[in-house]
């Protein structure tokens, strides 16, 4: 690809075309409010320190993943943080494994780094698991990162831990990093949720092969305040604080501030978020139940399922929805399936119930013809 031609095309579609009346599109959970945040003008700076790192901020971080302080690279937002991640870990020329079907822009980053893509597949006929036997097969001299999701974007499909140490077990004899995007982790809600680079930590001390990126956007409907994080072996936290010189100097200080008073407010987030989620993943299983002849994975956690389109053309579905019952949902071809569609249903009960009920008779009105 061109450099001059490189962008994406799921952001530019993300960002132009998937607002609607009922937007089941977007796969994070309604955004949390201002009201929320006991903030006054007395307690906020405008700027202040942080070239590598506002410590407050850093420092919650750590105590929130147990991460050491060294291992933690704040990132404005997970996006940028997949960025550095796979900067750092990646040349021109090198090979990079990633799941299929994925979020675009892990190709569309792959692609402007000049490496060269090795798909491995998550089939929908298996719950789109992880085969590690098969991500062995795929693994050469060249292949310098794995790039994965967990929670799966776009099923919701959980990567179990003994699966994620099966995986660590390979890279590790192959010399290679595992960037697992746990963007959606945080919606399982439970203390034995499966968060790679701590189980790399306790099982692979010496050289842990987990790269981790995170946020406070998508569990939290914290997508405002734009922070992210990556976690990895100190040696690659710190080249990658050194590359995310070329963005800037410092992160917007207020927002570093805000984030800071949302970690102590976090576990009041959370309650909301899981009492919300438990009330919308019903009225999706409730969607499920009424349309059988849509094929779909059943995610047990998160706001997304990935529907297939049973009969027609995909667009042409995706445009009456649009346009008759003013409902919007993510083109499964964003993520190398066409014949997919991405539900989410983190928006307001009220929003997802509505919208459901569009996407039915949609579903109705385009299947009957």
């Amino acid at each position: 690809m061109n450099r001059l031609s490189k962008h994406s095309a799921y952001m530019e579609w993300a960002k132009l075309c998937s607002a609607a009346r009922f937007n089941l599109a977007t796969s994070g959970l309604t955004n949390t409010s201002i009201a929320e945040f006991p903030l006054f003008r007395s307690d906020m700076e405008i700027t202040g320190p942080g070239g590598y790192g506002f410590e407050p901020l850093q420092e919650q971080l750590a105590h929130h993943t147990g991460a050491p302080a060294e291992s933690v690279v704040a990132a404005t937002g997970a996006s940028m943080a997949n960025f550095l991640a796979m900067s750092v870990a990646l040349n021109p020329g090198d090979e990079v494994i990633i799941e299929s079907p994925a979020y675009g822009l892990f190709a569309d980053i792959a692609n402007y780094l000049g490496a060269r893509i090795t798909e491995v597949q998550r089939p929908f006929e298996t719950g789109f698991a992880v085969d590690p036997g098969i991500l062995a097969g795929a693994i050469t001299p060249q292949t310098r990162l794995i790039v994965l999701s967990n929670l799966h974007n776009p099923s919701g499909a959980l990567l179990p831990e003994e699966v994620l140490l099966r995986i660590g077990e390979l890279a590790q004899k192959a010399g290679v990093y595992v960037l697992v995007d746990e963007v959606y982790l945080e919606m399982v809600f439970a203390d034995a949720t499966p968060f790679a680079f701590g189980l790399g930590q306790q099982q692979f001390p010496d050289a842990n092969p987990f790269i981790v990126t995170n946020s406070l956007t998508k569990a939290y409907g914290l997508s405002g305040l734009r922070c992210g994080w990556i976690l990895a072996a100190a040696p690659l936290a710190h080249r990658m604080w050194r590359l995310n010189d070329l963005f800037g100097v410092n992160a917007a200080h207020v927002a570093e501030q805000m984030a800071v008073v949302a970690f102590d407010r976090l576990e009041m987030v959370r309650t909301k978020a899981r009492e919300l989620l438990a009330t919308n993943r019903q009225l999706l299983n409730n969607f499920l139940d009424a349309h059988p002849e849509l094929p779909c994975y059943r995610p047990s956690f998160g706001t997304v399922i990935f529907p297939k389109l049973p009969v027609g053309s995909p667009d042409d579905f995706f445009k009456m929805l649009r346009d008759k019952y003013e409902t919007s949902v993510v083109p499964g071809a964003f993520f190398g399936m066409p014949d997919h569609f991405r539900v989410g249903a983190g928006g307001t009960t009220e929003v997802v119930r509505n919208g459901l009920e569009r996407l039915g008779l949609a579903l109705r009105d385009f299947c009957g013809r």
